[in-house]
């Protein structure tokens, strides 16, 4: 038998080392071809940058076929050579002994001074054969914002290419080369918005103009087509717009992002006339939603809009998951930038939406649908007209900054001061690390998962209200248990003997970390959505006002700190742990409404609406079932604060 076990025992053990060795082979083996993957891409990328550099540039160096400036032309001879060694150079595949050849065609039409033209055809069929063969993500993944592009662009870029773009700003007279004026029209016509893409995200060799790779794709995307506007006037861009509407065939020649990124009116005078091809690249890269891809309130708008068909048609199912659509994928991602600007307003964005999908789940007619609709229409017109208006004022980001930590921040801060408070009474004081470690944890935390939700991976609008309506119920529910507790001992008299038997026991092992746990709790449920408040606001500049509203709303929880510790400190113990316990079981009945709304938000509780105020800050929001839910723990706390009551009463009689 013992040999039998031991042999068991053995061979389980030998399976799973061999399993693991098997899983960390693979493991190598996949993250090493991941790693060669990503070097070939970029490889490609520099490649495909330096052949595009070429395609631009030549012009400044050769013109007639003559040399017209020495310096540049040898930086082209140099580049075509790299360019060939490089293509050389790359894993092999099928169509590389082509690339090869144009390679080599490119370098000899250079050293042979060929016309501009020329070399400009040669170097784009080589970049395009390049990503033809060596696929590379080349297309945002959405639609652009180019107001976030813009600002953005007031913020890294003017002082040395000026705020209009013509290479003047206040550090262009220090730079050799200087530099690009993006209005340079001549230049523009070989420039297409990759090429820009590139150009932001590594840096241009033998300049000053650095790489961005610390900006996020999407910002690096923003700020390209943000550029690649500023040498087109306006009027090219309204011809541009007529055209796009008038003529769909200009539709099937630029049928997405991936196609736009690419084009360069060079290209495109091929085959259409220059102004057309100028107008309508102007128009597109201004406006690249009319491609199709909308986003924010355009897509939310649309979603609307085709849930009403859905509701029309009987299809009441798919109308409500396009409702849910419209608020999850249109509004909450610009969540943050609006409510910077506009708390009021984005509240009132919220409150229309969820009506709408309130007046769906009660199978209200169409009639009353289409006219809560036009209600809809007209908020979602202020939020388009709020996000596109220029920058908001210093005082205003002040306040906005101000009112954000407040708000965003005292609820935590409340807990976190109770439970400090308690400890303080309680005569533990060296427990204080539990709690300020799970503090200080929630907001690196918050921190990282913002880092992650930015650069690595995208968490959707119902991921997040997911999180929080379920991190604000476990608290909710904690809490009232905690807040029953305190009120049941400062009912029961006998504090200090209860302090000194029972106190310090409680106090070790898991219940330490139970206290850090809840205080890590409270603060990461808000940290996350904190950080995307300021660094939609952020965008809008004025970093000075952020950074004074940002510190007054710091020392205002300071002075609401310090002055609730020295208000606890005075209160008797047993007057300490009643107050304490009816803090926290309203701030429970608090987090039990605000799960409640967010996990209507994701859709996962049906809305009811009632006529009545939303007060935010304080958890109520104007539904059935929020307000039910918040009722049932205002309830249950109620009633064992009553059975706690009589229990003390009754041991007081029987003593």
């Amino acid at each position: 038998m013992n040999r039998f076990s031991f042999s068991s025992i053995r061979g389980k053990w030998l399976a799973r080392f061999v399993a693991s060795m098997a899983w960390l082979v693979l493991f190598g083996t996949n993250a090493a071809m991941s790693a060669e993957d990503d070097n070939v891409d970029l490889q490609v990328r520099q490649l495909w940058q330096l052949i595009d550099y070429v395609a631009v540039d030549y012009a400044g160096a050769v013109s007639d076929g003559q040399v017209a400036n020495e310096g540049e032309y040898k930086e082209m001879v140099e580049f075509t050579a790299t360019i060939r060694e490089r293509v050389d150079s790359l894993p092999s595949r099928a169509g590389q002994e082509l690339l090869v050849q144009q390679g080599q065609l490119l370098e000899t039409a250079v050293s042979q001074q060929a016309d501009a033209t020329k070399v400009a055809q040669i170097a784009h069929g080589l970049g395009d054969q390049l990503l033809a063969i060596y696929p590379v993500p080349i297309a945002p993944k959405a639609v652009p914002e180019i107001a976030r592009g813009a600002a953005l662009y007031r913020e890294q870029c003017v002082a040395c290419h000026g705020v209009a773009g013509h290479g003047d700003g206040p550090a262009a007279a220090q730079l050799d080369p200087p530099p690009i004026a993006f209005t340079d029209a001549e230049r523009a016509r070989s420039r297409s918005l990759y090429s820009l893409y590139e150009a932001i995200s590594q840096g241009v060799a033998g300049t000053a103009m650095p790489g961005f790779s610390s900006l996020s794709a999407e910002d690096r995307w923003a700020l390209s087509f943000y550029v690649g506007t500023l040498a087109y006037p306006a009027t090219a861009r309204e011809e541009g717009a007529k055209l796009w509407r008038q003529d769909p065939t200009l539709r099937q020649r630029i049928p997405d992002l991936e196609t736009l990124v690419r084009q360069t009116e060079n290209g495109l005078a091929g085959e259409w006339d220059p102004n057309r091809a100028q107008a309508v690249l102007s128009y597109l890269r201004a406006t690249p939603a009319a491609l199709g891809g909308e986003t924010g309130v355009a897509l939310a708008r649309s979603r609307l809009h085709q849930s009403f068909a859905a509701y029309q048609s009987g299809n009441t199912q798919e109308a409500s998951r396009l409702a849910l659509s419209a608020y999850l994928d249109g509004i909450e991602p610009i969540e943050p930038r609006l409510a910077a600007r506009d708390a009021k307003l984005m509240t009132r964005v919220e409150e229309v939406m969820s009506e709408y999908r309130a007046r769906l789940d009660r199978r209200a007619t169409p009639a009353e649908i289409k006219e809560h609709l036009a209600v809809v229409e007209e908020v979602l017109s202020s939020a388009t007209e709020t996000l596109d208006r220029s920058n908001t004022g210093a005082a205003t980001t002040f306040i906005a900054s101000f009112t954000i930590l407040v708000r965003e921040g005292l609820e935590a801060l409340l807990l976190v001061v109770a439970i400090v408070a308690f400890l303080r009474k309680s005569g533990r004081q060296e427990l204080m690390a539990y709690v300020h470690g799970g503090w200080i944890s929630a907001l690196a935390a918050g921190g990282v998962t913002w880092l992650v939700a930015r650069y690595l991976i995208d968490i959707s609008g119902a991921s997040r209200e997911l999180t929080e309506g379920y991190a604000s119920l476990f608290a909710a529910f904690v809490l009232l248990t905690v807040g029953l507790w305190m009120h049941q001992k400062s009912v029961a008299g006998h504090w200090q003997r209860y302090l000194q038997n029972n106190l310090s026991g409680i106090l070790q092992g898991r219940s330490a970390w139970l206290l850090a746990g809840l205080a890590f709790l409270m603060v990461y449920r808000e940290v996350f959505e904190t950080i995307l408040f300021y660094a939609a606001l952020s965008s809008e500049g004025n970093g000075a006002a952020l950074l004074g509203g940002l510190v007054a709303g710091a020392a205002v929880l300071a002075l609401i700190s310090a002055a609730l510790l020295k208000f606890s400190a005075r209160l008797p113990i047993g007057k300490f742990f009643s107050v304490s316990s009816i803090l926290i079981a309203v701030l429970a009945v608090v987090l039990a409404g605000k799960g409640a709304e967010a996990l209507q938000e994701a859709g996962i509780l049906s809305v009811q609406t009632l006529p009545l105020p939303r007060i935010e800050l304080v958890g109520v929001f104007p539904s059935v079932q929020t307000l039910l839910l918040q009722g049932l723990v205002a309830l249950a706390a109620i009633a064992g604060f009553v059975y706690n009551a009589r229990a003390a009463k009754q041991a007081r009689v029987s003593r």
